[in-house]
């Protein structure tokens, strides 16, 4: 990728569709785990929390797969990356569906499916985010809302497939849908400058002259780390990522618990896949009118969030529920659809993917140990409530660290405007040169 200002529109917006389909095909396949969960356990004979280890392992892989992502992306493009995704999220369905034991899903469902969600989702973020500027926050949120539109088509889609071909059969149609994100991999344009051979003659003279170790010798820079304030974004990714993974996956057997019917829960998904994107189509016009700063607006919902999550289990009657369902589908969208575009103010765009590869990384921790976490304490309380206070405290105490974050960017402007005043002040002749 070049550095050629983003086109904000033109091919842009087929980048966009794309990751649109890239993100349906991914996080909306992994958000409806949670409708084979009761199917696995009761299959294998197991407890809650060793079922919940294939669904943490997927999403452990598709966060610790994010900095290798970054590298592929940067040593070869986006396009490639997604195709390789596809392959390997396709194979790892098709040979889960051979249901050889327990730990096979964990390498099949888990590993190779984890590993390939994170090679064609980073990439697609990488994409909007170098096409757009101006317009960033509502082409991520676009482009995120596939994650919503395809999650409210399967849910009742995966639960006909598992009554009909059973779970190991719903596998096999899925990992063939999924071979659409090469496709969509085929679709990623990466930006060209073109340039007169002149223009391009030149350019290589005064990059032999200027630039003698060269640039690209860096692929990935861990020395972002050294930044206050990523730290502390990746502590909030910590958090909430152990509060995000559990609703997901707890829904559907809370529902059951309940008495209701085997197919409410799968339209308790459909609802909360709508309300999801609402959340974040508005909250992305939202950020790009610049009403208020994106780390206020991500601590604001992130805190409702986790309100809203630990108010669910309580009053236990179907509309009650539904409500609570509705408003967590539009908070998360809400996170989700500004919680990465903020790492652009935090690292700036050339940093993007790096920082992108070290904020998903460490995310890794929250959503490995949640997942586990909340079905351990299922176990303990023989009660789905518990999993949803510990996510809900998990994602309220995230936002402590999004405060932080943010003073820290304002802190650090201030200063910055303070020595810019104070060098025009000395040097008022300066402006005037300008």
């Amino acid at each position: 990728m070049n550095s050629r200002r983003p086109p904000d529109g033109g091919y842009g917006w087929v980048v966009v569709m794309s990751a649109f389909f890239i993100m349906g095909l991914t996080t909306a396949v992994l958000k409806n785990f949670g409708l084979f969960f009761l199917d696995i356990q009761s299959h294998f004979q197991v407890m809650t929390s060793t079922t919940s280890w294939v669904t943490s392992t997927t999403i452990g892989m598709f966060h610790l797969g994010a900095p290798l992502a970054s590298v592929l992306t940067l040593r070869f493009s986006q396009r490639v990356v997604i195709i390789l995704g596809g392959l390997l999220s396709a194979s790892g369905m098709l040979l889960a569906s051979l249901d050889l034991s327990l730990p096979w899903l964990y390498l099949t469902m888990g590993v190779m499916q984890g590993l390939g969600i994170c090679f064609a989702w980073i990439p697609a973020n990488s994409m909007v985010s170098h096409y757009f500027v101006k317009w960033r926050p509502i082409a991520y949120g676009i482009a995120s809302s596939g994650e919503c539109v395809f999650a409210i088509l399967f849910s009742p889609f995966f639960q006909w497939l598992i009554e009909t071909y059973s779970w190991q059969g719903a596998l096999i149609i899925i990992g063939g849908l999924q071979l659409n994100l090469c496709v969509c991999g085929a679709l990623m344009r990466p930006l060209e400058a073109p340039q007169s051979p002149i223009q391009e003659t030149k350019d290589n003279l005064e990059g032999d002259a200027a630039e003698l170790p060269p640039k690209r010798k860096v692929i990935f820079q861990f020395s972002l780390l050294r930044k206050p304030e990523l730290l502390f974004y990746i502590l909030f990714a910590i958090f909430a990522a152990a509060g995000f993974f559990i609703p997901p996956l707890f829904l559907v057997p809370f529902a059951n618990s309940l008495g209701m019917d085997k197919y409410w829960p799968a339209l308790i998904l459909s609802i909360l896949a709508l309300a999801d994107l609402a959340g974040r189509l508005l909250c992305g016009w939202l950020a790009n009118m610049r009403v208020v700063r994106n780390l206020q607006l991500l601590t604001m919902v992130v805190t409702l969030l986790g309100v809203v999550l630990m108010l669910l289990p309580i009053n236990q009657s179907y509309w009650a529920i539904m409500v609570c369902v509705c408003l967590y589908g539009f908070l998360f969208g809400c996170v989700v659809a500004i919680h990465v575009t903020s790492i652009v103010d935090i690292v700036s765009l050339e940093g993007f993917d790096n920082g992108l590869g070290l904020f998903m990384l460490f995310r890794s921790f929250g959503g490995f140990i949640g997942p586990p976490a909340a079905g351990w304490l299922v176990d303990q309380t023989n009660d789905y409530s518990s999993a949803f206070y510990l996510s809900g405290a998990c994602l309220i105490s995230s936002a402590v660290f999004v405060v932080l974050v943010d003073r820290i960017l304002q802190k650090k402007k201030c200063i910055e405007a303070e020595g810019q005043r104070s060098n025009t002040m000395d040097n008022p002749d300066a402006e005037k040169v300008n």
